[in-house]
């Protein structure tokens, strides 16, 4: 079967860089009809009441994803169909009602802490790209996140990382590094390497796999 896209996938912890990463990818390649899909988007929802019920979830481990919805999406995508991203609302821990339309596009960029820990996932990357960044540079990223973008309090975002983020990192996430055909050191800061890999990229899609 002719291969009409190509799909980059981008792993690594929380606050490695790899969103840096994806969106310098993104629009390098903009031009060539390039979008990007964050795994974040495809969190299940929760149907407690209680908004600090919610908070105590494991948000970390992959059956908090919602894998399935993500493959069906990436393989209509792939296939030459829209699809209605969900949006996720990480104040409640919901989605919102509404979407996001996405069209087919050339090259797909993947973005997500635990996409190479999913085989049926992991298999549909051309690409696999892992953002390799120190733990503790990782865990001040995403204290700075979590209070500025998404309303968290310090004390919170120190207990989820604690009791759950880096467990689930460890156990999930930093073992499916193995998986990686480039690894990017230092984060998304390590422009040396992105350029490396931007170069990489464009030398593969001359080969006419689009």
């Amino acid at each position: 079967m002719e291969q009409n896209c190509i799909i980059i996938g981008i792993a690594g912890g929380s606050g490695s860089g790899k969103t840096t990463v994806a969106r310098r990818l993104l629009e390098t390649f903009k031009e060539e009809d390039a979008i990007l899909i964050e795994q974040d988007a495809y969190y299940r929802e929760l149907y407690i009441d209680s908004i600090d019920e919610r908070a105590k979830m494991n948000f970390d481990h992959p059956n908090a994803i919602e894998f399935e919805l993500l493959e069906k999406q990436l393989k209509d995508l792939y296939s030459g169909f829209s699809i209605e991203r969900p949006i996720y609302d990480f104040a409640t821990h919901m989605r919102k009602e509404e979407t996001k339309h996405i069209n087919p596009s050339k090259i797909i960029i993947v973005e997500g802490i635990l996409i190479f820990a999913v085989p049926e996932i992991r298999k549909l990357f051309d690409v696999k790209i892992f953002v390799d960044t120190d733990a503790d540079e990782m865990l001040l990223r995403r204290i700075e996140r979590d209070i500025t973008e998404r309303g968290r309090t310090f004390e919170s975002v120190r207990d989820q990382y604690l009791s759950t983020v880096k467990p689930m990192y460890l156990e999930f996430a930093e073992p499916s590094k193995r998986y990686a055909d480039i690894i990017i050191p230092r984060g998304g800061e390590n422009k040396i390497a992105i350029n490396m890999v931007i170069a990489k990229m464009k030398r593969y899609l001359k080969k006419g796999v689009l």
